[in-house]
């Protein structure tokens, strides 16, 4: 880093997991071996658990570390720096935050918990007819008198098929705004009725649809309050875009120093390759962007740290828009500077490509953050 924003304490932290990352994972052909046809290994992700990392922000009565944004974001950019194959980390962290913000004693027991011994979490929000419009949303909730059941259909959830809880957002009354009438569930991944089915995608085994069946929850299911998920999902918004940029900053950063090692080394017409002005003039506009974005999404983060409960539409979707929309130039760039040798799986770049182009779309789509930094001018 070329800007001192860690205290001695957080630089630290921040090495351990560089050392970790550096034993346990190594290189990117490491990296795919162990993630398989998804981005999930198991085994790295217990022994993140092992190492307490998973509960950072879990409060101390749940077995975590109750620690901040700060380090929440430290953890993520460097696990995706070291290239940690441990794609369920995103979902789960964001899935329990909302448990802890608004989860009942048993939920938050249960779920925070859960996480920190090195379980998965994840969040089920879209719908065929409801992305960046969450107030589409049609599968619905209907109460029975002692509990609810649960007709229709998700997609696009996040590490659903191997989840042990999903946080599912539906809809419990038609009337009065679109936004009014959506409430917040807890369910079980392996609940009755329940059909989770995998979408083929370029970055493999990740997203699923969700059907359900005539699913029968308990009346103590709801998580918060009945009618204001959407309230409740406007509060988690700080935690989920810093998390997602988190992320792309250690990708950015990665795909940089890979391409850097090879382009100082691959030479061509008699000298290394990284010596032409096109390529100089290249790295050095991304490593300026890298540190620019760096400070940005740490600023957010002490932000959050200074004043948790405070919503921050504009410095949060800064903050993802500014950070994912790097990730995906630098590593296409690096792909572009390493000619064939960025499309071989080999060197890892093309991994961290298909990493990268879905994060300008998940956690709200770029366009809805510059919408959101629009309106916050006014506009």
């Amino acid at each position: 880093m070329l800007f001192d924003i860690l205290t001695p304490e957080q630089k630290a932290f921040s090495d351990s997991i560089d050392e970790f990352c550096s034993r346990e994972i190594g290189s990117p052909t490491r990296a795919a071996e162990l993630a398989g046809d998804g981005a999930h290994s198991p085994e790295i992700y217990e022994k993140f658990a092992k190492q307490g990392w998973l509960g950072i922000t879990v409060p101390e009565e749940f077995g975590g570390d109750g620690a901040g944004a700060t380090e929440m974001c430290i953890l993520l950019d460097r696990a995706m720096y070291g290239l940690a194959p441990i794609g369920s980390i995103g979902p789960s962290l964001i899935t329990a935050a909302a448990f802890d913000r608004f989860g009942n004693a048993e939920q938050r027991e249960r779920a925070l918990r859960l996480l920190a011994d090195g379980g998965t979490l994840s969040i089920s929000m879209s719908e065929p007819g409801a992305g960046s419009d969450v107030g589409a949303l049609r599968c619905k909730a209907t109460s029975d008198g002692d509990g609810w059941v649960i007709n229709g259909q998700k997609t696009w959830c996040s590490n659903a098929h191997f989840a042990d809880r999903i946080l599912l957002v539906a809809r419990t009354s038609s009337e009065g705004k679109k936004h009014e009438g959506i409430t917040m569930f807890d369910v079980p991944a392996d609940i009755e009725g329940l059909r989770i089915s995998g979408i083929p995608t370029m970055g493999g085994k990740e997203v699923n649809d969700l059907y359900f069946d005539d699913v029968r929850l308990p009346a103590d299911s709801v998580v918060g309050e009945v009618g204001q998920g959407w309230i409740q999902l406007m509060a988690g918004l700080n935690t989920e875009r810093l998390i997602l940029a988190a992320m792309q900053l250690g990708i950015s950063a990665r795909a940089f120093d890979i391409c850097m090692s090879f382009i100082s080394e691959r030479e061509q017409f008699g000298r290394p390759v990284g010596s032409f002005q096109v390529l100089r003039h290249r790295m050095a506009d991304l490593a300026t962007e890298i540190e620019a974005t760096r400070l940005l999404v740490y600023a957010v983060a002490k932000k959050v740290d200074a004043d948790p409960s405070a919503l921050l539409p504009r410095e949060a979707s800064m903050a993802k828009l500014k950070a994912t929309e790097l990730s995906k130039r630098v590593t296409l760039e690096a792909m572009q500077s390493m000619g064939g040798y960025g499309y071989a799986s080999e060197y890892g770049i093309e991994r961290l490509v298909r990493q990268s182009v879905v994060s300008t779309i998940y956690g709200g789509t770029n366009e809805i953050q510059r919408d959101i930094i629009g309106k916050t001018y006014g506009l």
